[in-house]
């Protein structure tokens, strides 16, 4: 008797010792995190901080890369597993609700992983302010073409 009461006990201990392992990696998994830019006064990196705080919270945005000049922000996005059949329909609503919050910016919205990472280049030099607005333009201006070229 007493051998099947501490057999049952096991088994509880067991049973709810390994339920609580999944609720860690959801929070987790809800805890998105991005990264701030910042840097320097000559080159103030406030609208792309505020557009990616606003991108991230859409369901189907994993993560979110942003690099802005005086009038023109640039956005790269990683888009869910599920959500990649809906890649264009996704870009269109980010940049449409990024035009909606900056008229005065012209807006760029790729989900290319190419862009994304030559965005994230930018921003790791933003962040050491290992750049200049001249070479920052300049950076920018050739992701434009390129986004150009493969649309």
């Amino acid at each position: 008797m007493k051998v099947k009461i501490l057999f049952f006990i096991l088994i509880l201990i067991g049973m709810g010792s390994g339920c609580n392992g999944n609720q860690n990696q959801l929070d987790n998994y809800n805890d998105l995190s991005i990264s701030q830019v910042h840097t320097s006064k000559p080159i103030d990196q406030s609208v792309a901080n505020h557009a990616k705080e606003k991108i991230i919270t859409k369901e189907e945005i994993s993560d979110v890369k942003a690099v802005n000049t005086n009038n023109e922000l640039l956005v790269a996005i990683k888009v869910r597993n599920f959500n990649r059949f809906r890649l264009k329909n996704i870009e269109k609503s980010v940049k449409s609700d990024l035009k909606k919050m900056y008229p005065d910016h012209n807006v760029f919205v790729s989900s290319d992983k190419k862009m994304f990472w030559e965005l994230e280049n930018i921003e790791q030099r933003l962040k050491k302010n290992d750049t200049n607005e001249k070479n920052l333009k300049k950076d920018l201006n050739k992701l434009k073409s390129l986004m150009k070229e493969q649309t």
